[in-house]
């Protein structure tokens, strides 16, 4: 019998938390195949953030780091250019990355840290609760945003991408989203990609991908996919938006 999917062996055995319908397990299993499939794993290092990801060490089969909350790139920083033959990862929702960590990753962008960056925006701070994050859309209802998000009161949403991308040292920047099959795949390329990248030393990497929150949303798990379709890539448009050849 020919084995036409199995998980892969960068993952471990242990069961997700997420809750149904969250996108970032699939998420996770592009990560793992993207490492399986460049040969990477015993060279592999990933820095878990804090937020819904924040137990990514227990589900990823290599070497892992927790950060503390936002200082993620700035761990990895410190990884690669100690162990600049291992390929470092950092894994981060909207909340770490955006909100607390803003400073870390556009500094690390700067840089070109020869890093990549996996940036996992669903609109929302997930894990403490459903609170407006940096990314929220205007008029997005969240609880600290009861009546919309009111972008004379709390600005507008920032696009992490479109900023990162007008920086001179980074290298490789795109925008994905995982709502249908067809964009799962586009997906594991521009991981795969982000991957590939800092094997040949092309510097600073990051994949920005559009994800669920049912349950903060309010939604069911395929309302949730929708609404990102419907709602956020009109708002995130995907594509890559640097690439130095």
């Amino acid at each position: 019998m020919n084995v036409v999917f199995k998980k892969p062996n960068a993952l471990t055995e242990t069961p997700f938390h997420y809750c149904p319908g969250c996108t970032h397990g699939i998420i996770h299993r592009l990560v793992a195949e993207a490492i399986d499939e460049l040969g990477i794993i015993d060279k592999a290092i990933g820095v878990a953030p804090v937020g819904c990801s924040v137990f990514a060490y227990k589900y990823f089969n290599c070497d892992m780091q927790e950060a503390a909350h936002g200082r993620a790139p700035a761990v990895a920083t410190g990884i690669k250019r100690v162990l600049p033959e291992n390929i470092v990862f950092t894994y981060q929702g909207d909340g770490d990355l955006a909100s607390i960590g803003a400073a870390e990753i556009v500094h690390a962008a700067a840089r070109n840290e020869n890093i990549t960056v996996i940036f996992v925006n669903n609109a929302i701070y997930g894990m403490t609760g459903g609170q407006m994050a940096p990314t929220t859309l205007v008029g997005q209802v969240t609880t600290t945003s009861p009546y919309g998000r009111d972008p004379k009161v709390a600005g507008y949403p920032i696009k992490i991408s479109e900023m990162l991308a007008t920086l001179e040292g980074s290298s490789y920047i795109e925008r994905v989203s995982c709502h249908d099959v067809k964009h799962i795949k586009q997906a594991k390329k521009a991981i795969k990609r982000a991957f590939e990248n800092q094997i040949n030393n092309k510097g600073f990497s990051l994949v920005e991908v559009l994800s669920t929150c049912p349950t903060n949303w309010g939604l069911s798990p395929v309302e949730a996919l929708n609404w990102v379709k419907d709602n956020m890539i009109p708002v995130y448009p995907l594509g890559v938006m640097k690439e130095v050849k």
